[in-house]
């Protein structure tokens, strides 16, 4: 039919007046008889035919059936849970996705079928993020590696990645790093190994995302190639290490850390009541700057800049633990002493210690003072942020946080929201299963 269509388009281009219009049979119509009609007239009427002939496309081949799915014994989420997901993919608290994709695959629960095609479409979407391909079929299971079968732009999920030592060796860096996690998962002394010796090698970035592995689980062993990091060239690097170390209970860098803070910070008695008062050493010795730990560190900064950036420092590199016994005070009636200037930077420091240590009291004690207290400075909301999303998610159920004030930031009061979305999707899996 494409010939007899073309045969058309030149007799058009050139002109009934030099050509004859070309015949054009149409399947399933008698052929068409000769005609004393303008042959301007006859083209355009057998174009009309053909066109409707080509619309109407034509009759099937042989086609093999699709493949058949396994089946998958797990039961699918409940309904309360499938509507959730729905308001996910449609843009609800987006970044909660891989959550609760996580939860459900511990759980051994199943998303409702009918999302699994926007699902590999999110992580299609999302290529780099080989966590959120690898969710997406470990969740959807039998059912979506099928549909991955069928369509070429969703195969990724069929790929194995960060398994076998090719992805190691040749790999991108998102395919190193997730080879480098399972290992460790696997065989932790195996990991710490392949870093050791890839870490000569290894460009800043890499060398940071060895210690980002490390520190999903740091043991005492990781200690001496992370006392080594503290060395690096490069600030980030030191830093990561530093932060890692000052989460390690029983390291030798928590340990210093914890002697300077309590030098440095303390409870004074004054007229109206007690008082946090920080008191930083005037210059910096080798192990302090080995650590870290550097006052004045710019000629041109303020000395009460500098103060306040080396409280931010020693709080977020100490254990929390600390402060607790040695004002023999909770922590939720530490951050409620009056500090004075210092208080939006006590709560950073303290904010980003909480969070590296993943310490549920003082995320608790941090985020209530927050919602209480006076607003939060700009400076902290960041680390606000973050606190609440590592937090445990059941301190946003029903009456355990105080209301968000109406004055409050509209970056906190999203938080507290997508808290409280989180206890609320969370709560939808453990419950009536087997109806999505």
């Amino acid at each position: 039919m494409t010939g007899t269509w073309q045969d058309l388009v030149t007799a058009s281009l050139i002109g009934t007046e030099r050509v004859p219009v070309p015949v054009s049979p149409v399947p399933g119509l008698p052929p068409a008889e000769g005609t004393t009609q303008d042959p301007a007239a006859v083209l355009l009427d057998r174009a009309a035919l053909l066109t409707a002939a080509r619309r109407a496309g034509r009759r099937p081949d042989r086609a093999d059936p699709p493949p058949v799915c396994e089946p998958d014994p797990r039961p699918v989420v409940s309904q309360a849970a499938g509507r959730r997901l729905a308001r996910m993919l449609g843009g609800e608290s987006p970044d909660l996705l891989a959550e609760w994709l996580a939860a459900v695959a511990a759980r051994g629960l199943r998303p409702p079928w009918r999302s699994l095609p926007a699902l590999l479409d999110r992580a299609c979407g999302r290529s780099a993020d080989m966590r959120l391909a690898r969710l997406v079929a470990e969740a959807g299971g039998p059912r979506v590696r099928w549909l991955a079968g069928l369509n070429p732009d969703w195969e990724f999920v069929l790929a194995e990645t960060g398994t076998g030592d090719e992805a190691w060796r040749l790999g991108v860096a998102s395919q190193r790093r997730v080879y480098l996690a399972e290992l460790r998962g696997r065989d932790p002394g195996a990991a710490r190994e392949l870093i050791a010796g890839g870490w000569p090698a290894a460009g800043p970035e890499e060398r940071v995302m060895f210690v980002n592995v490390i520190a999903d689980g740091p043991s005492l062993a990781d200690e001496p190639l992370l006392e080594a990091a503290l060395e690096d060239g490069t600030a980030s690097v030191r830093n990561a290490a530093a932060g890692v170390l000052a989460a390690l209970p029983g390291s030798a860098f928590s340990q210093r850390m914890a002697e300077r803070a309590r030098r440095w910070l303390r409870i004074e008695e004054g007229p109206r009541g007690p008082r946090l008062v920080f008191d930083p050493p005037a210059e910096s010795d080798d192990a302090m700057r080995r650590d870290g730990i550097t006052p004045r560190r710019s000629p041109r900064a303020s000395q009460s800049a500098d103060q306040t950036g080396l409280l931010v420092e020693t709080l977020a590199r100490t254990p929390l633990r600390t402060w607790t016994q040695r004002f023999g005070l909770t922590a939720a009636d530490i951050v409620t002493v009056f500090a004075g200037d210092l208080a939006p930077w006590l709560f950073i420091g303290w904010s980003r210690a909480a969070f590296s240590q993943r310490d549920q009291e003082w995320m608790a004690a941090l985020i209530n003072r927050a919602l209480t207290g006076r607003p939060p400075v700009t400076a902290a909301l960041a680390e606000l942020s973050h606190l609440i999303r590592r937090a445990d998610p059941r301190l946003g159920a029903p009456g355990v946080l105080p209301d968000v004030s109406p004055e409050a930031p509209s970056a906190l009061r999203y938080e507290i929201g997508a808290l409280r979305f989180r206890y609320q999707m969370l709560k939808e899996l453990d419950h009536d299963h087997g109806d999505g």
